[in-house]
């Protein structure tokens, strides 16, 4: 593995060297990779405009990090900006000087990439949903616009890959692994018919099981003598900066939102609320889908924006929960219920 690392540094090395000016864009695309822009801007979209999609987003997003944490936890990758610090690869010779910057100090293990990972999945998940509105009457054209979707999609793989090279904050092996299991996982769920109509009992049983099997994972091997946390010390070591830390990075920070997102999607489907809305002719109309689009991306932003407590680790992972699971409780059904009341209202008025 060694030689696989030193080489995986010789390429953060040269993208850091050759594309400095490029620091900005990698920035960005690492920051737009980002699963939180998924619960946040692509869901709230997706689902009031087509609500299958919606919620795929979510079961690919949410079951595609959690099992990107138990991969992570199984395979004990490294990062480069601690990985040149801790080698004995280099011997007597000069240890290579890699730049951090404020989205290099991830706190989890390396392998896959979860940014790579949740992007590939979700952008597949978009791109497929996408392919059936093609127009099929001419030929060279329906290809052409399949291949650009297509095209589209690879080209956001790709710049996220070299975004997460060039921070250092993975090998290039790993950000590869992470592309292919996205895909893999929003693939498995092309076939898993059972998430659009799920019950509120299953949302509860699968957030539940997946909380307790990390965490009884997590428990047994600590019991056998393997902290699997292993990755906090390491960062805090090796960052070199320590306000670049953040608590959100940690695995169980991850865990907890994710699972709270997906409890709160199934509280809202299963609500009154959502049914009087959504699934009356109001939730047929587009004004009405348009209202619940802007309307929820304006208080997932400010749900968003609500910075928890961090001082006191085990308060911000319930705490995080709580928020996601209000947060979509409130797009998909609070809001729809309320713009429906006050349309509802409107037409009374006018008649």
């Amino acid at each position: 593995m060694d030689l696989l690392h030193s080489a995986g540094v010789q390429v953060v090395q040269y993208l850091q060297e050759n594309y400095q000016g490029s620091q900005g864009w990698f920035l960005f695309i690492s920051f737009a990779a980002d699963l939180r822009n998924t619960f946040f801007i692509f869901f709230p979209i997706w689902f009031h405009l087509c609500e299958a999609v919606g919620v795929k987003l979510i079961w690919v997003a949410v079951i595609g990090d959690w099992l990107n944490l138990v991969f992570k936890w199984i395979l004990f990758g490294q990062r480069p900006y601690w990985w040149v610090h801790e080698t004995n690869y280099y011997g007597n010779a000069s240890t290579p000087v890699i730049q951090q910057f404020p989205l290099t100090c991830e706190t989890g293990p390396g392998s896959p990439s979860g940014h790579t990972m949740g992007s590939a999945g979700v952008y597949y998940v978009m791109v497929t949903a996408l392919l059936p509105s093609v127009p099929c009457g001419l030929r060279a054209f329906s290809w052409c616009l399949r291949g650009l979707l297509w095209l589209v999609f690879w080209a956001v793989q790709v710049c996220v890959c070299l975004s997460r090279v060039f921070l250092a904050a993975h090998f290039p092996h790993q950000v590869i692994a992470g592309v292919i299991s996205g895909m893999v996982v929003a693939e498995a769920f092309d076939h898993i018919h059972s998430i659009y109509n799920a019950s509120l009992r299953r949302y509860l049983g699968t957030t539940l099981f997946l909380f307790s099997f990390a965490l009884g994972f997590y428990l047994l091997l600590k019991a056998l003598g393997v902290d699997l946390l292993w990755t906090l010390e390491k960062a805090k070591r090796w960052c070199d900066r320590p306000e670049w830390i953040h608590i959100e990075t940690t695995p169980f920070a991850g865990l907890l939102r994710n699972l709270g997102i997906l409890f709160g999607l199934g509280l809202a489907l299963n609500s009154q609320m959502y049914l009087e809305s959504c699934k009356g002719k109001m939730g047929q109309q587009l004004p009405f889908r348009l209202s619940c689009i802007l309307a929820s991306l304006l208080v997932l932003h400010l749900f968003d924006s609500f910075d928890l407590p961090a001082d006191r680790e085990l308060l911000f992972y319930v705490l995080s929960f709580c928020k996601s699971a209000a947060a979509h409780l409130c797009a998909v059904a609070l809001i729809p219920y309320c713009i429906a009341q006050v349309l509802r209202r409107g037409d009374k008025k006018s008649l």
